[in-house]
Protein backbone atom coordinates (compact mmCIF):
# COMPACT_ATOMS: atom_id res chain seq x y z
CA UNK A 1 0.00 0.00 0.00
CA UNK A 2 1.84 3.54 -0.79
CA UNK A 3 0.71 6.58 0.90
CA UNK A 4 -2.23 8.83 -0.46
CA UNK A 5 -2.82 12.56 0.53
CA UNK A 6 -6.16 13.55 0.07
CA UNK A 7 -7.88 16.51 0.81
CA UNK A 8 -10.83 17.20 3.39
CA UNK A 9 -12.83 20.93 2.89
CA UNK A 10 -14.32 21.98 5.47
CA UNK A 11 -16.50 24.92 4.47
CA UNK A 12 -15.11 28.44 3.63
CA UNK A 13 -13.93 31.41 4.82
CA UNK A 14 -13.25 35.29 4.70
CA UNK A 15 -11.11 37.45 5.64
CA UNK A 16 -9.85 40.90 5.44
CA UNK A 17 -7.45 41.48 3.00
CA UNK A 18 -5.16 42.99 5.74
CA UNK A 19 -4.88 39.90 7.31
CA UNK A 20 -4.33 37.86 4.18
CA UNK A 21 -0.93 40.26 3.48
CA UNK A 22 0.33 42.53 6.02
CA UNK A 23 -0.55 45.76 5.78
CA UNK A 24 0.68 49.18 7.65
CA UNK A 25 -0.64 49.08 10.78
CA UNK A 26 -0.58 45.17 11.67
CA UNK A 27 -3.42 43.64 13.71
CA UNK A 28 -5.31 46.78 14.06
CA UNK A 29 -5.49 47.30 10.29
CA UNK A 30 -7.43 43.99 10.05
CA UNK A 31 -9.86 45.13 12.55
CA UNK A 32 -10.97 48.44 10.25
CA UNK A 33 -10.02 47.28 6.50
CA UNK A 34 -13.11 47.48 4.48
CA UNK A 35 -11.98 45.61 2.12
CA UNK A 36 -12.50 41.74 2.56
CA UNK A 37 -11.38 38.39 0.71
CA UNK A 38 -13.19 35.68 -1.78
CA UNK A 39 -14.49 32.66 0.28
CA UNK A 40 -11.60 30.81 0.96
CA UNK A 41 -10.97 27.34 1.41
CA UNK A 42 -10.28 25.59 4.81
CA UNK A 43 -8.66 22.10 4.20
CA UNK A 44 -7.90 20.27 6.63
CA UNK A 45 -5.87 16.71 5.00
CA UNK A 46 -5.65 13.08 5.19
CA UNK A 47 -2.66 11.17 4.97
CA UNK A 48 -3.33 7.59 3.99
CA UNK A 49 -0.58 5.78 5.67
CA UNK A 50 -0.12 2.07 5.41
CA UNK A 51 0.63 2.55 9.43
CA UNK A 52 -2.67 4.13 9.63
CA UNK A 53 -4.74 7.33 8.54
CA UNK A 54 -3.47 10.78 9.47
CA UNK A 55 -5.12 13.69 9.87
CA UNK A 56 -3.39 17.40 9.38
CA UNK A 57 -5.70 20.19 11.48
CA UNK A 58 -9.18 19.23 11.85
CA UNK A 59 -11.11 21.96 10.26
CA UNK A 60 -13.69 23.84 10.99
CA UNK A 61 -16.94 23.28 12.65
CA UNK A 62 -20.53 24.13 11.54
CA UNK A 63 -21.75 25.00 15.58
CA UNK A 64 -19.28 27.81 13.74
CA UNK A 65 -22.73 29.37 12.26
CA UNK A 66 -24.99 29.72 15.50
CA UNK A 67 -25.16 32.52 16.86
CA UNK A 68 -22.52 33.31 20.15
CA UNK A 69 -20.33 30.30 19.17
CA UNK A 70 -18.13 32.94 18.71
CA UNK A 71 -17.19 35.72 21.68
CA UNK A 72 -19.19 38.69 21.00
CA UNK A 73 -16.56 40.50 23.10
CA UNK A 74 -13.64 39.81 20.91
CA UNK A 75 -13.20 42.46 18.28
CA UNK A 76 -11.49 40.05 15.81
CA UNK A 77 -14.68 37.51 15.70
CA UNK A 78 -17.61 40.66 15.81
CA UNK A 79 -15.52 42.30 12.76
CA UNK A 80 -13.09 40.25 10.81
CA UNK A 81 -14.19 36.75 10.18
CA UNK A 82 -17.19 35.43 8.48
CA UNK A 83 -17.39 31.50 8.36
CA UNK A 84 -19.11 29.56 6.01
CA UNK A 85 -19.48 25.65 7.10
CA UNK A 86 -22.71 23.07 6.59
CA UNK A 87 -22.72 19.76 8.52
CA UNK A 88 -22.38 17.94 5.62
CA UNK A 89 -18.55 19.63 5.70
CA UNK A 90 -17.54 19.20 9.06
CA UNK A 91 -14.18 16.65 8.93
CA UNK A 92 -16.12 13.31 9.95
CA UNK A 93 -18.64 13.76 7.36
CA UNK A 94 -15.85 13.89 4.76
CA UNK A 95 -13.75 11.42 6.36
CA UNK A 96 -16.71 9.16 5.59
CA UNK A 97 -17.18 9.94 2.10
CA UNK A 98 -13.57 8.06 1.84
CA UNK A 99 -14.76 5.03 3.50
CA UNK A 100 -12.85 5.89 7.14
CA UNK A 101 -14.89 6.61 10.61
CA UNK A 102 -13.06 9.43 12.17
CA UNK A 103 -12.59 6.26 15.19
CA UNK A 104 -9.70 4.75 12.75
CA UNK A 105 -7.85 7.85 12.85
CA UNK A 106 -5.32 7.02 15.65
CA UNK A 107 -2.82 10.31 15.30
CA UNK A 108 -4.08 14.09 14.35
CA UNK A 109 -1.34 17.04 13.90
CA UNK A 110 -2.50 20.30 14.73
CA UNK A 111 -0.50 22.75 13.05
CA UNK A 112 -1.94 25.38 15.35
CA UNK A 113 -5.16 25.87 17.30
CA UNK A 114 -7.01 28.74 15.49
CA UNK A 115 -10.61 27.74 15.50
CA UNK A 116 -10.51 26.73 11.78
CA UNK A 117 -7.75 24.20 12.36
CA UNK A 118 -9.26 23.01 15.80
CA UNK A 119 -12.96 23.12 15.06
CA UNK A 120 -13.14 19.78 14.22
CA UNK A 121 -11.63 18.38 17.27
CA UNK A 122 -14.94 16.66 18.86
CA UNK A 123 -14.53 14.35 16.07
CA UNK A 124 -11.81 12.23 17.52
CA UNK A 125 -12.23 11.84 21.04
CA UNK A 126 -9.66 8.82 21.17
CA UNK A 127 -7.16 10.54 18.90
CA UNK A 128 -3.23 10.90 19.98
CA UNK A 129 -3.42 15.29 19.08
CA UNK A 130 0.13 16.51 18.05
CA UNK A 131 0.83 20.26 18.50
CA UNK A 132 3.68 21.95 19.65
CA UNK A 133 4.89 22.85 23.48
CA UNK A 134 4.63 26.34 22.27
CA UNK A 135 1.36 26.55 20.50
CA UNK A 136 -0.65 24.71 23.33
CA UNK A 137 1.29 27.32 25.92
CA UNK A 138 -0.08 29.97 24.19
CA UNK A 139 -3.68 29.14 23.67
CA UNK A 140 -4.87 27.69 27.06
CA UNK A 141 -6.71 30.02 29.82
CA UNK A 142 -8.38 33.39 29.60
CA UNK A 143 -5.32 34.54 27.95
CA UNK A 144 -5.54 32.23 25.07
CA UNK A 145 -9.02 33.53 24.08
CA UNK A 146 -7.96 36.82 24.41
CA UNK A 147 -5.36 36.06 21.68
CA UNK A 148 -8.10 34.51 19.63
CA UNK A 149 -8.00 31.24 20.51
CA UNK A 150 -10.68 29.40 21.82
CA UNK A 151 -9.81 27.04 24.39
CA UNK A 152 -13.49 26.86 25.99
CA UNK A 153 -14.81 25.16 23.22
CA UNK A 154 -12.24 22.11 23.17
CA UNK A 155 -14.09 18.76 24.13
CA UNK A 156 -12.35 17.62 27.69
CA UNK A 157 -10.63 14.49 27.72
CA UNK A 158 -8.39 14.84 24.65
CA UNK A 159 -5.16 13.22 24.02
CA UNK A 160 -3.28 16.28 24.04
CA UNK A 161 0.46 15.24 23.06
CA UNK A 162 3.34 17.75 22.88
CA UNK A 163 5.83 17.26 19.66
CA UNK A 164 9.09 16.19 21.22
CA UNK A 165 11.04 18.27 18.81
CA UNK A 166 14.98 16.96 19.59
CA UNK A 167 17.69 19.18 18.86
CA UNK A 168 18.93 18.48 15.51
CA UNK A 169 17.76 20.13 12.63
CA UNK A 170 16.45 18.78 9.81
CA UNK A 171 17.34 20.94 6.53
CA UNK A 172 17.18 24.49 6.69
CA UNK A 173 14.30 24.07 9.54
CA UNK A 174 15.12 24.06 13.64
CA UNK A 175 14.51 20.70 14.23
CA UNK A 176 11.73 17.34 13.04
CA UNK A 177 10.13 14.98 14.47
CA UNK A 178 9.12 11.85 12.27
CA UNK A 179 5.64 10.93 12.63
CA UNK A 180 5.56 7.51 10.87
CA UNK A 181 8.23 5.01 11.45
CA UNK A 182 9.23 5.01 7.76
CA UNK A 183 9.99 8.84 8.05
CA UNK A 184 7.97 9.64 5.47
CA UNK A 185 6.10 11.77 7.58
CA UNK A 186 7.73 14.54 9.44
CA UNK A 187 6.53 17.80 11.81
CA UNK A 188 8.70 20.89 11.25
CA UNK A 189 8.44 23.89 13.42
CA UNK A 190 6.96 26.54 11.70
CA UNK A 191 6.35 29.87 13.90
CA UNK A 192 5.25 33.17 12.67
CA UNK A 193 1.24 32.81 12.32
CA UNK A 194 1.33 31.61 15.94
CA UNK A 195 4.44 31.37 18.26
CA UNK A 196 3.95 27.32 17.79
CA UNK A 197 3.06 26.67 14.57
CA UNK A 198 4.34 23.91 13.15
CA UNK A 199 3.71 22.03 9.29
CA UNK A 200 4.00 18.19 8.28
CA UNK A 201 6.13 17.24 5.21
CA UNK A 202 4.64 14.00 3.43
CA UNK A 203 7.35 12.00 0.78
CA UNK A 204 5.69 10.07 -1.94
CA UNK A 205 7.87 8.80 -4.91
CA UNK A 206 10.09 11.09 -4.49
CA UNK A 207 8.45 14.77 -3.98
CA UNK A 208 7.58 16.29 -1.11
CA UNK A 209 3.81 18.07 -0.14
CA UNK A 210 3.79 20.85 1.99
CA UNK A 211 1.14 20.69 4.34
CA UNK A 212 1.70 24.41 5.62
CA UNK A 213 -1.77 25.27 7.31
CA UNK A 214 -1.16 28.88 7.79
CA UNK A 215 2.66 29.26 6.97
CA UNK A 216 1.24 31.46 4.57
CA UNK A 217 -2.68 31.87 3.11
CA UNK A 218 -0.79 31.40 -0.68
CA UNK A 219 1.74 30.27 -2.94
CA UNK A 220 2.52 33.70 -3.94
CA UNK A 221 2.92 35.20 -0.13
CA UNK A 222 5.42 32.35 0.20
CA UNK A 223 7.00 33.05 -2.79
CA UNK A 224 7.28 37.22 -1.42
CA UNK A 225 7.76 36.17 1.54
CA UNK A 226 4.73 38.33 2.42
CA UNK A 227 3.89 37.82 6.58
CA UNK A 228 -0.02 37.93 7.25
CA UNK A 229 -1.56 40.65 8.96
CA UNK A 230 -2.44 39.16 12.39
CA UNK A 231 1.27 37.37 13.25
CA UNK A 232 2.76 38.90 16.43
CA UNK A 233 6.13 38.53 14.79
CA UNK A 234 6.33 38.93 11.25
CA UNK A 235 9.86 38.72 11.54
CA UNK A 236 9.50 35.44 12.43
CA UNK A 237 6.61 34.51 10.05
CA UNK A 238 9.49 35.74 7.76
CA UNK A 239 12.24 33.94 8.67
CA UNK A 240 9.96 30.69 8.04
CA UNK A 241 8.67 31.50 4.43
CA UNK A 242 12.59 32.11 3.62
CA UNK A 243 13.51 28.13 5.58
CA UNK A 244 10.64 27.08 2.90
CA UNK A 245 11.81 28.02 0.03
CA UNK A 246 15.55 27.22 1.27
CA UNK A 247 14.03 23.77 1.71
CA UNK A 248 12.16 23.85 -1.53
CA UNK A 249 15.07 24.76 -3.75
CA UNK A 250 16.85 21.73 -2.64
CA UNK A 251 14.00 19.12 -3.61
CA UNK A 252 10.63 18.89 -4.97
CA UNK A 253 8.17 20.31 -2.74
CA UNK A 254 4.24 20.41 -3.60
CA UNK A 255 3.30 23.63 -1.28
CA UNK A 256 -0.14 23.15 0.30
CA UNK A 257 -1.76 25.80 2.72
CA UNK A 258 -4.82 25.69 4.03
CA UNK A 259 -6.46 28.24 2.43
CA UNK A 260 -5.28 28.61 -1.10
CA UNK A 261 -8.09 27.73 -3.75
CA UNK A 262 -5.21 26.62 -6.07
CA UNK A 263 -3.69 23.99 -3.20
CA UNK A 264 -6.20 21.26 -4.68
CA UNK A 265 -4.98 21.98 -8.32
CA UNK A 266 -1.52 21.79 -7.12
CA UNK A 267 -1.81 18.21 -5.22
CA UNK A 268 -3.70 16.39 -8.38
CA UNK A 269 -1.12 17.68 -10.90
CA UNK A 270 1.71 17.11 -8.57
CA UNK A 271 2.81 20.98 -9.49
CA UNK A 272 6.04 21.61 -7.56
CA UNK A 273 7.88 24.97 -6.77
CA UNK A 274 11.13 23.20 -8.74
CA UNK A 275 10.89 26.80 -10.64
CA UNK A 276 13.47 27.92 -7.48
CA UNK A 277 15.58 25.10 -8.19
CA UNK A 278 16.13 26.30 -11.97
CA UNK A 279 14.07 23.06 -13.53
CA UNK A 280 10.82 25.20 -15.00
CA UNK A 281 7.35 26.14 -13.49
CA UNK A 282 6.95 22.58 -11.77
CA UNK A 283 6.63 19.15 -13.02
Amino acid sequence: MSVRLYPLRTGSVRLKAAQCARKPGGPLRVLVDPQWSDPLPIYAWLIDHPEGPIVVDTGETCRAMIPGYFPTWHPYYRWAVEMDVGEEDEIGHRLSRLGIAPSDVRTVVLTHFHTDHAGGLPHFPRSRIWVSSGELDVAQGFLGRIRGYLPNRWPSGLDLRKIPFGRESFGPFQAGYPLTQSGDVTIVPTPGHTPGHVSVLVSIDGVGYFLAGDASYSERALLESLPDGVTTDPRKAIETLERILLFASQRPLVYLPAHDPESVHRLETRKTLSILRGEGPGS
